[in-house]
């Protein structure tokens, strides 16, 4: 299993191979577009992402004591954007998800090519990852 930071560093050469930004969006939406359909029972309110602009649901199941995410959204870059997020950081301990600087973000240049509105949601989206793995380990401690 690789580690997070190796899967970013995968993550930032894939974009590097673009220097245009309307190929990196196109990477970002063809990555979303190959995302599996989250199930429709997961689909819920309770699983709805607060502080994106798009609705963006987040199922979060520990197995093995790993985090497992599965998402969608309705916002074609979005649903790009949290796939990548879950690239990086699903099956992982909820210890190396805490515990990961998601360094790519920036790397690739995500945060400054992002409306404001969108990078708070990318904010938002990290920031639910790393409560549900907060409260896996608080769960499992």
């Amino acid at each position: 299993m690789k580690t997070i930071n190796e899967i970013q560093e995968e993550v930032i050469e894939e974009f590097s191979d673009f220097d245009d930004w309307m190929d990196k969006y196109q990477l970002l939406i063809d990555l979303g577009n190959e995302q599996e359909p989250l199930d429709a029972k997961y689909k819920t309110e309770q699983n709805l992402i607060e502080g994106c602009q798009s609705r963006v649901w987040l199922q979060a199941d520990l197995v093995d004591g790993k985090v497992v995410f599965q998402a969608e959204s309705d916002a074609l870059i979005v649903k790009g954007i949290v796939t990548l997020l879950m690239r990086v950081l699903s099956g992982h301990t909820p210890d190396e998800i805490l515990a990961s600087d998601l360094h790519f973000i920036d790397a690739i240049g995500l945060r400054e090519h992002l409306s404001p509105t969108r990078s708070n949601g990318l904010l938002a989206m990290v920031k639910q990852m790393r409560m549900y793995a907060l409260a896996f380990k608080t769960k499992g401690a």
